[in-house]
């Protein structure tokens, strides 16, 4: 039997096929173009799964289940989403309509928790934390083998932990979000800042335009000695560690896996986050978790999303 795997995203809808032994087979992906209705996005991730059974030659009868990945809050129990800001979502019964196009079991969770749990049984983790960073902050918890959504299916909202005094809002509303400190927008935004004040090599991207300055572009200047990018990577990494050692003072994970775009700095990111931690946490005398980089890259959706009719 196979697995059929969907990561919904607002750039492309990412699908792959997972064997008995949960082993990525296949993986494709097509433009999500998220100005359109969720109708229309549907239509395309039905064309997705036939698409992916059509290429690897079986039927449907040989597909066990088809998960789903979604970036917001879903009720994995109803399948239905309960809002995607990015995509314009809300209260998408897609479990029910993509059931009764395709004729096969579909489960539906929150992107970062299905990546979070396709991590963690690679692993074999049963114990565990990922944070997901990029545009914003997500993540996944992992307790005695079982992933987290809470009761009402918010669980993990990482980025959206008040850590300090923010330079501007976050989009839920609040002030000093994590995700206000330690997102790529918000290195961005505070590099950009940095440049209108100081001298940086950054200032000469696009012939001083700072609208093309990206998050590993910071990382890569921060690496080179640049004054600028130092400081503004290592704000970043100090709220994350100051995020990090608040999850671990009420989870006690034995792994912290760091996810998402902003991962692909490496070790040098790696690096400071774990001297941050070592600087902010409250008993000195316990070890904390191994905090390490995610393995699985930007498979790691489709693949938990496919393990998800197992796990959830």
């Amino acid at each position: 039997m196979y697995d059929i795997g969907i990561d919904l995203g607002g750039t492309n809808i990412k699908g792959g096929l997972l064997n008995s032994e949960e082993k990525l087979m296949f993986n494709k992906s097509i433009p999500t173009d998220s100005g359109r209705s969720p109708e229309e996005m549907i239509e395309d991730i039905i064309f997705l799964a036939r698409d992916i059974m059509k290429s690897n030659d079986i039927s449907k009868e040989s597909v066990r289940s088809i998960g789903i990945g979604v970036p917001g809050p879903v009720d994995f129990k109803t399948g239905c989403v309960i809002k995607c800001v990015n995509l314009g979502w809300k209260e998408i019964a897609i479990k029910d309509i993509m059931e009764d196009a395709l004729g096969i079991p579909v489960f539906v969770g929150n992107d970062a928790n299905l990546a979070g749990l396709a991590e963690f049984k690679t692993r074999n983790i049963k114990n565990g934390v990922m944070i997901t960073i990029g545009t914003g902050i997500g993540g996944a918890v992992m307790i005695d083998g079982n992933l987290i959504n809470g009761s009402n299916c918010i669980a993990a909202e990482f980025g959206h932990m008040v850590v300090g005094e923010g330079l501007y809002p976050c989009s839920c509303g609040k002030s000093g979000c994590l995700e206000t400190f330690s997102s790529a927008v918000a290195l961005i935004r505070y590099t950009c800042k940095l440049i209108e004040e100081e001298h940086s090599i950054l200032a000469k991207v696009e012939k001083g335009s700072t609208k093309k300055i990206n998050g590993l572009m910071i990382f890569n200047a921060a690496k080179k000695g640049d004054k600028v990018a130092e400081k503004a990577v290592n704000r970043m990494t100090d709220y994350l560690g100051v995020g990090i050692v608040n999850i671990i003072s009420v989870i006690d994970p034995e792994i912290i896996i760091i996810g998402g775009g902003v991962s692909e700095a490496g070790e040098y990111l790696l690096e400071k986050v774990r001297k941050a931690v070592m600087k902010h946490r409250y008993f000195k005398e316990i070890p904390v978790g191994k905090i390490v980089l995610a393995e699985l890259g930007n498979k790691a959706g489709i693949i938990g999303a496919a393990m998800s009719c197992t796990s959830l």
